[in-house]
């Protein structure tokens, strides 16, 4: 811009015996070169400055819709403690096996509300098996013949089930394998070993669990990163997922067109 400025000036400074002609269209040559330059700044910051408003604006959905799916994923994909999974297509057999009170048809949010409520929620069926959690299970920890007794009792009436508890603060951690009222799999730990029943099954193994039996001490090696408790509980997932769901990586699709039934259960079968 200084350029055109400096030019200018050479004109207007031209020699006095410079025709009048040349000398106009020197100056329009000049100011359209200073008019061109000028609309090209012009459309360079518009383009930034539109440029920047759509940067902003997909940061804001983009926002949104990670807050939303937090907010989403949060209340439906809250990690159970304690579930059992029903080889079975129909979630009403169930029900009826369970003898819930009050049942109700409920959206998946509305059941595992529901299943931090001291209720039950009967998932509808996912890949041929159906899917019950909430605290309301009986905890091996508390009292592992009960425990027994209440999936035996269970199997009996459904066929193959398994079942499954983790807690992830203490590392205490159960996973169960029955069939027609028969155990073929359990291990439980919490502190202990509560339970060892049967062979590890391939999946077990194939996931490096390691089980002690009932006169064993838990290995607790300080140089290594995680001791063998914390390790088991973090791959009762993944077993869950080698023997049949794991209730954390239902697809989210599912959830806004299926239900399930929420209702409550007798404290005397649970516990």
């Amino acid at each position: 811009m200084t350029s055109l400025v400096s030019r200018l000036v050479m004109v207007a400074e031209a020699p006095i015996g410079m025709p009048n002609d040349l000398i106009t269209v020197l100056l329009i040559l000049v100011l359209g070169m200073a008019l061109g330059i000028g609309v090209i700044c012009l459309l360079l910051v518009l383009h930034f400055l539109r440029s920047g408003r759509l940067a902003q604006r997909r940061m804001i959905r983009k926002d949104d819709w990670w807050s939303t799916e937090r907010k989403f994923q949060s209340s439906i994909f809250t990690t159970p403690t304690r579930w059992l999974a029903v080889r079975c297509g129909n979630p009403l057999v169930v029900q009826a096996a369970l003898g819930l009170n009050r049942p109700i048809p409920c959206s998946w949010e509305e059941g595992l509300s529901a299943a931090h409520e001291q209720k039950l929620f009967i998932s509808p069926p996912i890949s041929g098996w159906v899917l019950v959690m909430g605290s309301v299970l009986p905890e091996p920890a508390e009292d592992v013949d009960k425990c027994f007794k209440f999936i035996s009792a269970l199997s009996r009436k459904l066929g193959h089930i398994q079942f499954f508890s983790v807690n992830r603060v203490v590392h205490h951690h159960t996973w169960v394998q029955a069939e027609h009222g028969q155990i073929q799999r359990a291990y439980s730990w919490a502190g202990k070993t509560l339970w060892d029943q049967g062979q590890a099954t391939l999946a077990e193994v194939q996931l490096g669990m390691k089980c002690y039996g009932y006169t064993e001490t838990m290995d607790r090696n300080p140089f290594m990163q995680q001791d063998p408790a914390a390790m088991n509980a973090e791959k009762v997932s993944l077993l869950a997922a080698r023997w049949s769901v794991d209730p954390n990586t239902i697809d989210g699709r599912r959830l806004k067109t299926s239900q399930g039934i929420a209702g409550e259960i007798s404290r005397s079968k649970a516990r």
